[in-house]
């Protein structure tokens, strides 16, 4: 009998019949809002290999989901019984339904918490004090923010702080299909750029598989990729985020040129050709390649040369090429 049981809590426990998104949806008469870059995915098979790309979900592990919206992905992630799931969702329109999943998943004996705030402001050191569970991102992220998200929690990651206190927690999310192709972008690749070198100096990200638009409710322009990132156990620099951002962010300021014009804009115009070439050097790097030719390891080489030429000229760091020029001006 309790190998039975075992088996059952491995294989997932069923959820109690209870109706299906869409006619939640109907039923609340609940519309995808613009503003907030919403929408709605239906198909539980989909949310179902949603959650299996975020891999083995075991009892003890805590899963936290971005934007629940009705709950379609929260369902599928319940099935895989984690201990606890944390639900942070900016819309309350979703309270009902989210709080009938709540109430459905209470034989489960899973701790279930529902918050209902912006999660570029969520505390999760607050929330999720306890590091000996290992956490799961899974999110449905909005578009108008997935980049921006993103960013905030590769810098989380490389500072060990929010849910990255653990080295092994694994986010698997959506962006529009052109996003996830930056993220992934090898080398060389036509969308390679600031996202892809950034994602990848922290995290391994891999493409799992791609939603067509005509998925979602209401139908987005666009097909969605779902990205699982996997934070490398050894991070490929010990450079603070803000100026390994700051130095790839002027690289591919002009991706198609060469990338010591980008790398350059750091740099105060009196002596920029002849500084840059320097620091070129100093990283052996080739100054004529573009900047999507550059290989992580390269630019991060550039942004060790850059930081050690801020030691000798401090006030090189507040310089702004984009700044007005005349005091006037200001």
């Amino acid at each position: 009998m309790a190998q039975a049981s075992a088996r059952v809590l491995q294989s997932g426990m069923r959820l109690p019949p209870m109706p299906t998104i869409r006619e939640l949806v109907k039923l609340y008469r609940l519309q995808a809002r613009k503003q907030l870059s919403q929408n709605f995915l239906m198909d539980e098979r989909l949310t179902d290999k949603i959650v299996k790309s975020a891999g083995r979900i075991d009892p003890r592990d805590l899963v936290l989901e971005v934007g629940p919206g009705p709950g379609g992905i929260t369902r599928s992630i319940l099935r895989r019984h984690p201990q606890r799931l944390l639900l942070v969702e900016k819309d309350p329109r979703f309270g009902e339904t989210l709080q009938l999943l709540k109430e459905c998943a209470s034989p489960l004996n899973i701790q279930f918490d529902i918050h209902y705030d912006d999660i570029l402001r969520f505390n999760m050191e607050q929330h999720i004090p306890d590091t000996s569970q290992r956490i799961h991102l899974i999110g449905n992220l909005p578009f108008a923010i997935s980049t921006r998200l993103l960013i905030n929690w590769l810098e989380d990651l490389s500072c060990r702080r929010g849910a990255f206190r653990r080295i092994d927690t694994c986010m698997t999310l959506t962006f529009q299909k052109e996003v996830a192709d930056r993220i992934c972008a090898p080398v060389g690749g036509e969308q390679r750029c600031r996202l892809s070198v950034m994602s990848q100096v922290w995290t391994e990200p891999v493409m799992k598989f791609t939603i067509p638009g005509k998925a979602f409710v209401p139908k987005p322009q666009v097909d969605v990729g779902v990205v699982k990132l996997i934070p490398l156990k050894r991070p490929k620099t010990q450079l603070p985020f803000p100026l390994v951002e700051r130095v790839v962010r002027h690289i591919f300021s002009m991706r198609q040129k060469y990338c010591r014009r980008g790398f350059g804009t750091l740099l105060p115009p009196e002596d920029r050709e002849d500084v840059t070439q320097k620091l070129f050097q100093r990283a052996e790097v080739q100054d004529t390649l573009r900047s999507f030719e550059l290989t992580v390891e390269q630019c991060l080489r550039l942004a060790e040369v850059y930081s050690e030429h801020l030691v000798t000229r401090p006030e090189v760091a507040a310089y702004d090429y984009r700044a007005p020029k005349n005091a006037e001006v200001l």
